[in-house]
């Protein structure tokens, strides 16, 4: 609530987001800390950032998972290039797992064909989210990214409410309109009391490959305005590079080149 005092012992509210029992954990798995990977709108390159931040922080030796969120616009499968459906076991839904050991979910996964459209309503959309978390065998898993379908609806509001969730990344791009979302999703995180831990603002600039001069081709944005005036003080950037693009159209971005989000990934692994 926006005159929430976080104060619960003088609140007579009963459905306050902090008041929503969380949901339980498949019993056999353990998960120890969950970021939620958001945007304001769309096309700003939010399930790209979601790969690569699992991918990084895999390399510095965690077992990461991966839970798509978007239900009805799911990319986790294609940026790994899995193919199949998931299957099960006497613990629950068995994620798949790529070749580093990075589990991921997504309804791909438990469709007959993946490009099939998902045309549920708002209710059961949320509740496949949450069945993700609670009906899925992680195992043991020391970091989870959700990749959440943009805007501040009734899937973020639900996983939110819903999940524990230590802490969300923001995903922009530099022009003003989009910066001015981002700040709807920032105070979306701000009066569900979840802390936001960092901001990744995609096609930031251009690097020349021979001079390597950058070249800002959107501006260079205002998204360190909004860090400072919001207090986050984790920002990466990540640059328009035809590498990347690569390794997501080919699904192949389990073994994608670059440091770009090492130190936010140093930060969120503290």
């Amino acid at each position: 609530m926006s005159d929430c005092t976080h104060d619960c012992s003088t609140c007579g509210k009963s459905d306050c987001a902090s008041r929503i029992e969380k949901e339980k954990l498949n019993e056999h798995s353990h998960v120890g800390k969950i970021y939620a990977v958001v945007s304001g709108k769309g096309g700003v390159g939010k399930s790209m950032v979601t790969s690569m931040l699992s991918v990084a922080t895999q390399r510095k030796g965690f077992k990461v998972g991966v839970l798509d969120a978007d239900i009805t616009g799911p990319s986790m499968g294609k940026e790994f290039g899995i193919t199949g459906q998931a299957q099960g076991c006497e613990y629950g839904i068995l994620p798949m797992e790529l070749v580093t050991g990075i589990k991921v979910m997504s309804i791909n996964m438990l469709l007959d064909n993946p490009s099939s459209p998902v045309v549920w309503r708002g209710p059961v959309i949320a509740g496949a989210v949450k069945q993700f978390y609670t009906d899925v065998f992680w195992g043991d898993i020391d970091y989870m990214y959700i990749d959440m379908p943009p805007g501040t609806g009734d899937v973020p509001l639900t996983v939110f409410q819903s999940l524990p969730i230590d802490g969300i990344i923001v995903v922009t791009s530099p022009q003003d309109l989009v910066t001015m979302i981002v700040e709807k999703a920032v105070k979306m995180a701000k009066m569900m009391d979840i802390p936001i831990v960092g901001i990744v603002q995609n096609m930031s600039y251009f690097e020349c490959p021979n001079c390597h001069e950058k070249h800002y081709i959107f501006g260079k944005g205002k998204v360190e305005e909004v860090a400072k005036q919001y207090d986050i003080k984790n920002i990466a950037s990540l640059p328009i590079s035809e590498k990347l693009a690569e390794y997501s159209d080919k699904g192949n971005m389990e073994w994608f080149e670059g440091d770009y989000l090492d130190s936010l990934v140093d930060e969120l692994t503290k």
